[in-house]
């Protein structure tokens, strides 16, 4: 049975949207919190390509990177750990209290997403975006 707060987190940052369906009753546990059965079904023509549907504007788009996957964690130290081989670029801190962060992994030029429950913006060394940013994003 899947925990009742990470029900929320999968149903709110990574159902909408999905090819496997709107809710958690596909649920397949990853190596974090996040569903490994989630497959982003929303497109948009022109160049945005796909994108999640759940999270907002600046943290939505895969762009190039077809196969980034969405990542949820309970608390920082269950994430992977921020240095010169995962950089947080931006984070953000989401009208359900939750903090985003978009960032790279230079070395092998892979984006990533993670989404830490509750606010941990003061544990993240990087750029924060806030209101104001996302408003002025298409």
């Amino acid at each position: 049975m899947i925990d009742k707060i990470v029900k929320k987190m999968v149903e709110e940052y990574q159902c909408p949207g999905c090819v496997c369906g709107n809710d958690t009753s596909c649920y397949e546990k990853s190596d974090n919190l996040a569903c490994s059965k989630h497959v982003v079904g929303t497109v948009a023509s022109g160049h945005v390509g796909k994108f999640f549907l759940g999270l907002p504007t600046g943290f939505c788009r895969l762009g190039f990177f077809e196969d980034m996957k969405i990542d949820i964690f309970k608390n920082i130290s269950d994430g992977w750990g921020f240095d010169f081989l995962n950089v947080p670029v931006w984070k953000h801190l989401d009208k359900n209290g939750n903090t985003l962060v978009r960032g790279i992994c230079p070395r092998i030029n892979m984006p990533f997403i993670h989404i830490f429950i509750g606010n941990v913006l003061d544990e993240i060394d990087c750029f924060e975006i806030t209101k104001t940013h996302l408003d002025g994003m298409d």
